[in-house]
């Protein structure tokens, strides 16, 4: 979905990323923080979402993500803030929060702080309805932006 929005029809060729084998949709099996394997320089993107809460060792996994990238390549990352940390699906492996401060440390130790951007998105409502469960349908575009 990420990849059609935001690349469109300049999009040539699409790899699916999972870590453990057998998801036939994954057209690369590996651990972004042990990853050698993963040859250097070879996506001129990578959309990253909603993953590096559950890698243990971060640091690697950024440092992998940047061997990866092609040089002027882009990195579009989602990490959440306000979240439940429990579920059935991830709960066993959930590492981390993230804030925009630490988003913004994490990636510009690797990356250079020049080459990142951090946006924070929300407010207290949002945050609070989203731990009780309800979906951005159920609050009006008013009070998401405020």
């Amino acid at each position: 979905t990420y990849t059609r929005r935001f690349g469109g029809d300049r999009v040539t060729e699409s790899d699916v990323l999972h870590v453990p084998p057998g998801d036939p949709t994954a057209t690369i099996v590996a651990d972004l923080a042990d990853a050698a394997h993963l040859p250097s320089s070879a996506f001129d993107t990578i959309i990253l979402t909603q993953t590096l809460q559950l890698i243990y060792d971060v640091d690697a996994a950024v440092a992998t993500l940047h061997r990866i990238l092609r040089p002027g390549g882009v990195l579009l990352a989602t990490c959440p803030g306000a979240t439940q940390t429990y579920d059935g699906d991830w709960g066993a492996v959930w590492c981390w929060s993230f804030t925009p401060v630490s988003a913004r440390r994490l990636f510009a130790e690797t990356f250079g702080a020049e080459q990142v951007t951090v946006w924070s998105h929300g407010n207290v409502l949002a945050a609070t309805a989203f731990l009780h469960g309800l979906a951005k349908e159920e609050l009006s575009d008013a009070e998401l932006d405020y």
